[in-house]
């Protein structure tokens, strides 16, 4: 709820002229009213409306400032007359009334331009940025009848008011990163795949690997979804990158990289995470030296993500990206407390970025790590990756530990159970069938929809086809084992009781429903933790319920002044696209923070963390003025009977023709977003 003079916000008709502030009516939506900590708003203007919390704003101004937004970002696509010219007409006549120089004539003009606008325009900015216009000249008509007629100016014309825009999309608004996604589309449809992996780059640097391994929130707020079906937005991702290194181009970087500053970073852990942060430092000017625990660069996305999902090869054409800038990595280097405190010193800031590679356990009773068999979800990803990806072979110890004879995983003959819900459980499962399992199961305590949407629906059926059990509304109650070595385990059914008082569901145990499940290994894939044994004691930093290490989630400084986090070991687990996210944030704050000691968020993400909370994409909207019916394309994957013995990629792509006719579903839903404070 927001407190407002007056609003038209989404068709909400609030309008507390006249009234005492005690008997305001309140806006039904979560409006920014707060621009910052430091400024309150005084309007909100944008494609569904405007809302007014301040009596005195100058309402013509806002509407020449919203209508001046059109022209100083150009997104209109210019393939329509109303599109390429009637913004540029309104701004022009809302200026010319707003100094004082305009005639009764311009209003009328003003509406049959914005309303034919609103009807013929192409793109959905050319149809939006009309809509809150029409209401202020509509609700307002008096305040710019009073500059027409007394040929004055408005009466904040020639004041300085702080006007904040944000262009915008539902799907970028639901990207973590932020990724101006219809333009990297609109490059692939124009045939333009280096615009596309640019437009990608200004804030997702790892494009080959989000192209493939996303669980893609943005199709989730796809307005195409609310005609028939969404965009397939990642596959379009991969394009440009493919592009740019199949033809052997250099790397298509969004920007010149700045000279560099004198600067320094350092950055602990070389995943997603850390590639990011020292990818967009670099592009700034600042040096930045990474540290990797392992011996090879990615993180858990090159030892925990099966090469049939996200081929070495591809992921290392990111990290090249990353290196073309002049990034110093250091690899086989395992940072400690006492060097923290070196860095503390050598270092303008650090960045830490170590993930969360501890395995956490199912909970059950006998549940002990030296039984063999009990095998921890990220340490048997580690083992299969290495070698798949490397080469690198199972150690003697390590061949006892695991009980297997080859120098590599291989579980023929096995029964394989995992228990999990997510990306990693998926990942476990299906190498296990890859490896040779003769049985592979997955234990769930939800449903399938659930698992679905902890993943992806295509993860989850490719799985089922290549033969993976998965056993719903499940749970492990105990591990039976002889001798230290596993032999079965108990498992618990259970079933979903309504809340009485109309709360989520719970999960109660059916009596008598338990059975034992024999198996050779059970591979917890529940969650991870992060070890933080590399931050001092003395510094005292601030940790979460979840023991990562706690930020406010805006500018991902810790409590200990010159230390970030982002990624895992700051939230939890969490997909790549989230970590890339939050390291790119972390990124610009600490390109300012290494210049003059201040921690400061730009006006441009001070408006993507007002826009998220107001959720930019309206699942009940009617969506007119396209056809529907066309389509979604889907890319040829690898026949299951091929895939499930080998590691080769399982998704072909699309072929020019299918991204072509693809991209071309794209509706281009940019928005203009603005606050006066």
């Amino acid at each position: 709820m927001s407190k407002v003079y007056f609003s038209t916000w989404k068709s909400e008709q609030i309008n507390n002229i006249g009234k005492s502030e005690a008997a305001w009516e309140e806006s039904a939506y979560k409006l920014p009213m707060q621009y910052n900590e430091h400024s309150d708003a005084k309007a909100f203007i944008g494609w569904d409306g405007v809302a007014l919390y301040d009596p005195e704003v100058d309402v013509v101004r806002l509407a020449t400032e919203y209508a001046a937004q059109y022209q100083v970002y150009s997104e209109a696509c210019g393939r329509c007359a109303p599109g390429r010219w009637g913004g540029r007409i309104l701004y022009d006549l809302l200026d010319k009334i707003a100094r004082g120089e305009g005639a009764l004539s311009d209003m009328d003009h003003l509406k049959e331009v914005a309303r034919n606008m609103q009807l013929t325009s192409k793109c959905e900015i050319g149809k939006t940025v009309p809509n809150p216009l029409l209401d202020l000249m509509t609700h307002f008509e008096a305040d710019f009848l009073e500059c027409i007629d007394g040929q004055k100016p408005s009466k904040h014309y020639n004041e300085e008011v702080g006007y904040i825009a944000k262009i915008t999309a539902p799907c970028t608004d639901a990207c973590p990163a932020h990724v101006d996604i219809p333009a990297y589309i609109e490059g692939v449809r124009d045939l333009r795949f280096d615009d596309s992996l640019m437009a990608t780059r200004q804030t997702m640097p790892l494009a080959h690997t989000c192209g493939r391994v996303c669980p893609h929130p943005c199709e989730d707020e796809c307005r195409r979804t609310n005609l028939d079906e969404p965009i397939a937005i990642m596959e379009l991702k991969r394009l440009g990158a493919d592009y740019e290194t199949d033809h052997g181009f250099g790397f298509f970087h969004p920007s010149e990289q700045k000279p560099a500053t004198g600067k320094k970073v350092a950055v602990i852990g070389a995943g997603p995470a850390g590639l990011t942060t020292a990818y967009y430092l670099a592009l700034e000017g600042v040096h930045c030296d990474v540290y990797e625990e392992l011996p090879v660069l990615g993180g858990e996305v090159t030892v925990g993500v099966p090469e049939y999902r996200m081929p070495w090869d591809k992921y290392e054409k990111d990290i090249e990206a990353v290196k073309d800038l002049g990034v110093n990595f250091i690899t086989n280097s395992r940072v400690s407390a006492e060097m923290m405190r070196r860095f503390e010193e050598e270092y303008d800031a650090v960045m830490v970025a170590t993930g969360t590679r501890i395995s956490k356990k199912v909970r059950c009773d006998n549940e002990r790590p030296e039984i063999t068999g009990y095998w921890g979800a990220i340490d048997f990803l580690d083992r299969v990756n290495l070698y798949v990806k490397f080469g690198i072979t199972l150690t003697e110890e390590q061949k006892k530990e695991y009980a297997i004879d080859k120098e590599y995983v291989d579980l023929t003959g096995k029964t394989v159970v995992c228990v999990g819900g997510g990306f990693t459980s998926m990942d476990v499962v299906r190498c296990s069938i890859r490896a040779g399992a003769k049985r592979v199961v997955m234990l769930y305590r939800r449903d399938e929809k659930t698992i679905i949407r902890n993943t992806t629906y295509e993860e989850y059926h490719e799985a089922v086809e290549e033969g993976v059990e998965f056993i719903f509304h499940s749970a492990v109650n105990a591990i039976v084992d002889e001798n230290d070595v596993l032999k079965s385990l108990v498992v618990d059914k259970f079933e979903l009781v309504p809340d009485p008082d109309g709360g989520r569901p719970q999960l109660v145990k059916i009596e008598g429903a338990s059975f034992d499940m024999e198996c050779d290994y059970l591979i917890p894939a529940v969650s991870q933790s992060a070890d933080l044994d590399l931050l001092p004691e003395e510094w005292e930093i601030e940790m979460t319920s979840w023991a990562t290490i706690k930020t406010n989630g805006k500018d991902y400084m810790t409590s200990h002044k010159g230390i970030f986090a982002s990624g895992d070991c700051e939230y939890g687990p969490m997909t790549i696209v989230n970590a890339v996210g939050q390291a790119k944030r972390a990124a610009s704050v600490i390109a300012r923070y290494v210049q003059n000691g201040e921690i400061t968020l730009t006006d441009e993400e001070v408006m993507e963390d007002q826009l998220r909370k107001m959720r930019v994409y309206d699942k009940n909207e009617k969506v007119t003025g396209w056809l529907p019916g066309l389509p979604r394309q889907h890319s040829e994957v690898v026949d299951v009977d091929i895939r499930k013995v080998n590691n080769m990629e399982v998704n072909f792509g699309f072929t020019q023709e299918q991204a072509i006719s693809e991209a071309e579903r794209c509706m281009r839903c940019y928005y203009i977003a603005m606050v006066a404070n």
